[in-house]
């Protein structure tokens, strides 16, 4: 899934489902000082989890990650526009929540598992997504 957002030193990236923190340092290492990455978890202790694990690196220390306790569907207003958006849970069907789309830039990428597929969707401009479709994959479904 990294390898499809293709995520690039000095990036912004929401990380949505950041679990135990692994995506969430990989990214954080790509993107670097200038970089930041979003992590949000919606269950608590895995939130606390993933924090723990990263803050070893001292990713958060150094302004690089920020985690948050929320709803992924919402994305992360605060911080946006975001370079990509990495969801680490399957949607049940092909519909990405709005806030999602609004908080990419153009150019942007959004992977994110749909049942048993990995998809990205790629901002055109303000109202317009390609996409791809790589199935033969299992993820656990997303919690809102």
């Amino acid at each position: 899934m990294l390898e499809k957002l293709e995520p690039q030193a000095d990036q912004k990236i929401l990380d949505i489902g950041s679990g135990s923190g692994w995506t969430t340092a990989l990214l954080a290492h790509v993107v670097g000082l200038r970089g930041k990455v979003v992590a949000i978890e919606v269950i608590p202790h895995l939130k606390e989890f993933g924090e723990k694990n990263v803050a070893k690196y001292n990713f958060i220390e150094k302004g690089i990650v920020e985690f948050l306790c929320r709803n992924g569907a919402d994305g992360y207003a605060k911080d946006a526009p975001y370079d990509g958006i990495l969801v680490s849970a399957s949607l049940p069907k092909k519909e990405l929540p709005l806030a999602w789309k609004q908080q990419l830039k153009i150019g942007g990428k959004i992977v994110v598992p749909i049942q048993n597929s990995i998809w990205v969707f790629t901002k055109t401009d303000e109202h317009t997504f390609g996409e791809q479709e790589h199935p033969g994959f299992v993820f656990v479904p997303f919690v809102s």
